[in-house]
């Protein structure tokens, strides 16, 4: 499969995003860009740790795609004026998939790779971060945590999470959104990196996993986090089914059944059931 080349847009898309990235990362350093030009540079740590996350994410994808002969473009950033600076990367894949192992190689790829580059994050940004007794911050956005956030807190910073409030050093945090962005990826619907490799461990099942897990969604967005019920919407619009593969018949071997394995328990490790709450 020949690559594909860097276009234009790519180069444009990743400059802005580069941009958007790096005035959020410095207004989280209480920069007012307009006000101090010169020290936008604070905004780096964040931006660069974070673009690192979602280009070793979507060049996985990538890479694994190429050597599978699958036709995939490079990564396009999406800028945002958010607080984070961007809605992520995505790369487009063409159809057809020849068989169920290239279909868990690509497809768990990507969630590993910016599994790694956001543990690492996490664990370097929580030793420059600042712990607070439970209580004493101001009122604002809160950030939720996951099963494996609340273990390398105890680890790194050797605090009961549940007594203390950490303020997240940008990098730190950049590791956070990218553990967020990792379970969001593995949900086992549709055409996520997680309905991927759903249905290259267990075929039709997926139709009907896919499908279940839309009240899952809802039913979190109702107890946790209403932001569950927009992905419940965007993935009913984006469709719960997955296109067949070539050849069907060709089974997985273990290391691949393994591999799909440990991606689920990067998933329950990852999840965060309310990612944004008030104060």
């Amino acid at each position: 499969m020949t690559p594909h080349k860097l276009t234009r847009t790519h180069v444009l898309l990743f400059i802005a995003t580069f941009i958007t990235t790096t005035l959020a990362g410095a207004l989280m350093k209480n920069v007012i860009p307009w006000e101090h030009p010169e020290k936008l540079y604070l905004g780096l740590p964040f931006s660069l740790t974070l673009l690192l996350i979602l280009m070793t994410h979507e060049l996985s994808h990538y890479f694994m795609s190429l050597k599978h002969n699958v036709s995939a473009t490079l990564p396009y950033f999406i800028p945002a004026p958010s607080i984070i600076g961007t809605f992520g990367a995505v790369i487009k894949m063409k159809p057809p998939i020849p068989d169920r192992r290239s279909l868990i190689d690509i497809g768990a790829s990507g969630p590993i790779g910016g599994f790694i580059i956001a543990v690492i994050a996490t664990v370097i940004g929580l030793n420059f971060s600042e712990v607070k007794p439970m209580g004493q911050l101001q009122e604002g956005l809160s950030f939720g945590s996951s099963i494996l956030f609340d273990f390398l807190s105890r680890i790194v910073l050797n605090i009961d999470p549940d007594k203390y409030d950490v303020l997240l050093h940008p990098v730190a945090f950049a590791g956070w959104i990218g553990l967020l962005v990792t379970s969001l990826n593995l949900l086992p619907i549709g055409q996520l990196d997680g309905g991927h490799i759903t249905y290259a461990l267990l075929g039709d099942k997926h139709a009907w996993i896919s499908k279940g897990m839309i009240p899952v969604l809802i039913i979190l967005g109702i107890l946790f986090w209403s932001g569950w019920i927009v992905w419940a919407v965007i993935m009913i619009f984006l469709g719960y089914r997955h296109p067949p593969v070539v050849y069907p018949y060709i089974q997985l071997d273990r290391k691949r059944k393994i591999i799909g394995w440990i991606t689920f328990l990067i998933f329950i490790l990852t999840f965060t059931p309310a990612p944004v709450t008030g104060m």
